[in-house]
């Protein structure tokens, strides 16, 4: 789990300000919830993998209890108990820290902070094509250019068509996905030996196989069939994004799967084109969940965007320093002489709106303004005795190195 020093926090907050920003953009309203849930609820709504991986307790009252793994059986939760007085669809945003106690690798913690994203109430692609342009928002504000990344768009209902063409029973498509979605941690074989202990024999598990394989839509949609209800949802998903103006980004890619239980029909994930990296985030629909919370059936749609992998895929396109729009002052002073001047020059310019880091001790000029150049601050001023003889202050643009000279108040 992390600490956070403030040149830490600099990265912290430029995924952060983008994810409120796209999310409030795009008309999601805020919501939050505590850390602790149900053990109970966690375990029955979370796939297999993050099942193992709960972090789990039990309080002085012998109750069951978890720190939250994800957000999704919370908000489901949150959603059933005032069903029948929410205005639906309605759009819900959170950033929400989550924890689960699994392998640590590049880009996987056992703590990370995790933009959700769901609109909750409506059957139309348009809910996939408004999460997913609101997370292209985001990538966009961090500064991530599009040719360094990529969303990978599949259906969990495409391929359970494809598994039932294939001759694989309904009853057996959550295994499988399951054990699919484990390729690329483990090796085919083994997965092959999880298909084998779920009851598939070696030729329904060949079939699955292959229809990994397909590598278009036209290819699927040649096995489907045109009539398909999930190959025209994926088409319509990808029409709504070229008009949303990020059709580029998104590519069909039948191997997604994702690993919750929960998900029912478009999937997605994205990455950055050399897959040096975990996905950046995920989701999909998940339109059975609030029932099995005891809530009315509510078709809904979500996504998680963790922070953990996009800092690690920001630091490799932006550099090992975040870039950052300089604002504001800082303001020092030379001797204990000038102190009076500079605290009241800095009040003055806080009552104004700006930002300003005011020195706390006497420095020498060299010092100081080595300082505010590592600083993100826009303007220096540093006040010496010729400054409070002339009742001046010059003031350095840092960026543009301009000196402009400014009145100072009289000291009270």
């Amino acid at each position: 789990m992390r600490d956070f020093y403030p040149e830490d926090m600099v990265w912290r907050n430029r995924v952060f300000d983008a994810w409120r920003a796209a999310a409030e953009r795009f008309g999601f309203q805020n919501y939050d919830a505590c850390v602790v849930e149900s053990l109970e609820l966690l375990q029955r709504k979370s796939g297999e993998e993050v099942s193992e991986q709960i972090y789990a307790f039990e309080d002085k009252s012998g109750r069951k209890l978890a720190l939250r793994p994800e957000m999704t059986p919370t908000l489901a939760r949150m959603v059933a108990a005032r069903q029948t007085r929410l205005p639906f669809p309605i759009k819900w945003y959170a950033i929400a820290q989550c924890f689960r106690y699994e392998r640590m690798t590049r880009g996987r913690k056992r703590e990370h902070y995790q933009l959700n994203m769901d609109i909750i109430g409506s059957e139309d692609v348009l809910c996939e094509a408004e999460i997913l342009g609101a997370a292209v928002a985001a990538m966009r504000d961090m500064g991530l250019p599009d040719e360094a990344w990529r969303i990978h768009v599949s259906s969990r209902a495409l391929l359970g068509e494809l598994l039932a063409k294939s001759g694989i029973p309904e009853v057996q498509h959550a295994v499988v996905f399951i054990a699919l979605d484990k390729r690329g941690k483990i090796s085919d074989e083994e997965i092959a030996g999880l298909l084998r202990a779920e009851g598939l024999g070696d030729a329904a598990i060949a079939k699955t196989f292959e229809l990994l394989a397909v590598t278009s839509l036209e290819g699927a949609e040649a096995l489907a069939g045109a009539e398909s209800p999930a190959i025209a949802n994926l088409k319509a998903l990808f029409a709504l994004a070229r008009e949303m103006g990020y059709e580029e980004l998104l590519m069909f890619d039948i191997a997604v799967i994702r690993g919750l239980s929960y998900y029912t029909g478009i999937v997605f994930e994205a990455f950055d084109v050399q897959r040096k990296f975990r996905a950046i985030f995920g989701g999909g629909r998940y339109d059975s969940l609030l029932a099995l919370v005891g809530g009315q059936p509510t078709p809904a749609v979500g996504m998680g965007f963790g922070d953990v992998v996009v800092g690690e895929v920001l630091r490799e396109v932006l550099g090992s320093r975040c870039p950052v729009a300089r604002r504001g002052y800082m303001v020092g002073y030379m001797a204990i002489e000038q102190r009076p001047a500079a605290v009241a020059f800095a009040a003055r310019l806080r009552a104004e709106g700006n930002d300003v880091d005011l020195a706390l001790l006497p420095q020498k000029p060299k010092h100081f303004f080595s300082k505010a150049g590592a600083s993100s601050a826009k303007y220096a001023v540093f006040l010496g005795p010729d400054d409070l003889i002339a009742g001046v202050a010059q003031v350095k643009n840092l960026e543009t190195r301009e000196v402009l000279p400014m009145a100072l108040a009289p000291v009270r």
